[in-house]
């Protein structure tokens, strides 16, 4: 795995962009600020797609989910796909709450309706539902490495996933010289962030354990396993091998595949924008 250096507090690092992605698994919106709330940016990753049974399903097995474009707005969410119609979707309020499963988390959400399930079914070909996270104090984060009390929402474990620039320009100098160099170079957002970082050192963020961006203050809890989705082309639905080929052969930490870095807010309701400062503080 290559190894960190770690920031010497000579270069100056910024926010390169922010992201949310409405419905787990689908396209992402890019934002110029965005609320950071105790389980997450504002938004982000409060709507999730299950199987009949309520068990979470995402582009890891039905890649083309990420064609499916998510436009929130006040009242819930426009759908969108390539060759069928948009379909509105209203915050839901009158449907009784039904357990649904999202890795090892049992948690109480709301169904979005027929029509949406009838629409993402069509999309996908096969039998699915949607699902709204009304209150995300219901899911707490892995307690191995959240304090009582921190919450997530349905994103895979954590509040939020930061990367850098620099990593992914090492990735892909890494995948140039690799036996797939023609799937590279691959962009970020195979990688979903909802932070990016830029001007520090390749892998840095390896050696962060708590930061501040802009003035509001994270733990930065563990790298981010990465899987099989990382491969799935966000324009085509299409999979390769990279970049996880490559990550498998450079990224280990054990047993885990790794890109990036969980964090956990400590001031929620701070703006994080575009252009903040990026300090880390250990």
């Amino acid at each position: 795995m290559p190894f960190a250096r770690p920031y010497d507090g000579r270069v100056s690092l910024v926010v390169s962009s922010l992201a949310r992605y409405p419905v787990k698994s689908c396209r992402g919106e890019s934002l110029r600020e965005a609320v950071v709330e105790p389980w997450g940016l504002a938004g982000d990753r409060r709507w999730m797609i299950t199987d009949p049974d309520g068990t979470f399903v995402t582009a890891r097995t039905l890649p083309r989910l990420v064609l499916v474009h998510p436009v929130p707005d006040e009242q819930g969410l426009t759908l969108h796909s390539p060759g069928v119609e948009p379909l509105r979707v209203s915050f839901p309020r009158v449907e009784p709450l039904a357990d649904v499963v999202v890795w090892r988390n049992r948690v109480k959400a709301t169904s979005a309706g027929e029509a949406a399930a009838g629409w993402l079914t069509a999309v996908l070909g096969t039998d699915v539902r949607l699902v709204y996270l009304d209150d995300p104090q219901r899911r707490p984060v892995d307690p191995e490495f959240g304090a009582p009390g921190d919450r997530v929402s349905f994103a895979d474990g954590y509040p939020l996933l930061l990367t850098t620039d620099a990593s992914l320009a090492a990735l892909n100098a890494l995948i140039a010289e690799g036996r797939n160099a023609a799937e590279g170079p691959v962009p970020m957002v195979r990688f979903r962030p909802n932070v990016v970082v830029s001007g520090a050192t390749p892998w840095a963020e390896d050696e962060w354990s708590r930061l501040r961006i802009g003035e509001a203050r994270f733990r930065a809890v563990k790298p981010c396993s990465r899987c099989v989705l990382t491969t799935v082309d966000a324009e085509t639905g299409e999979k390769g091998r990279e970049p996880l080929a490559t990550l498998a052969r450079h990224r280990r930490i054990g047993s885990m595949i790794v890109f990036g870095t969980n964090l956990i807010p400590d001031d929620p309701g701070a703006v994080l924008r575009v252009g903040d400062e990026v300090e880390p503080l250990g």
